[in-house]
């Protein structure tokens, strides 16, 4: 997402939301690199659900190389017309692509200065954009950071309805491998940051 260069400086807590958010953004927008990936095969997590599916993450990272990671991209989520994954709000919600959903997503765009990067085609309400917009929230790259309220309200209508079942299709998908350990940190992530803004006031 198109943003502007601005570091204002805010909680570690937030700090560590959005790298989460930044990572999984950059793993799903496209194939990860060799850099990226050596990257995630150096990370390590602690006993907590999402700490043991990062350490698996980094396990697969170690295992594998940029060209097998890309071919994987491919059968998910390009394949011959279209992947086996189609990885948007509108299809998970309604079956169907640029639908209500992503309407209701970019008049929150427009309300929060969000606009689309450039050379990005895809629909916005696409995943790897998503999470590149609440790491954008968190850290202020389209103004001053979002308040919390502000990011529940975000979270709860665009990405709380159908992430955890597209995480959970990305774990089980027959051609998911890289993209199943992906998959399994999406899914405990987002189910953290449910849980979270559940108990938050506002």
């Amino acid at each position: 997402m198109n943003a502007a260069v601005k570091h204002p400086k805010i909680a570690e807590e937030d700090r560590l939301r959005a790298d989460m958010y930044d990572f999984l953004g950059a793993l799903l927008a496209r194939p990860p690199g060799q850099d990226l990936l050596a990257q995630t095969a150096a990370l390590s997590g602690n006993e907590s659900p999402l700490g043991q599916a990062v350490s698996a993450l980094a396990r697969v990272a170690g295992a594998v190389n940029p060209l097998e990671v890309e071919q994987e991209f491919t059968d998910l989520f390009i394949g011959l017309g279209r992947g086996e994954l189609l990885p948007y709000a509108s299809f998970y919600l309604t079956g169907f692509l640029n639908e209500k959903p992503l309407a209701a997503l970019r008049r929150d765009m427009r309300a929060l200065g969000i606009g689309r990067a450039p050379g990005r085609f895809e629909p916005e309400d696409n995943i790897a954009s998503l999470c590149e917009m609440m790491a954008g929230m968190i850290r202020g790259r389209f103004g001053a950071p979002v308040a919390l309220a502000r990011q529940k309200e975000f979270f709860s209508r665009h990405i709380a309805p159908w992430a955890a079942h597209f995480f959970a299709d990305l774990e089980t998908a027959p051609n998911s491998a890289f993209y199943a350990a992906v998959g399994a940190v999406g899914g405990a992530f987002a189910e953290i940051e449910r849980e979270a803004f559940r108990m938050s006031a506002g």
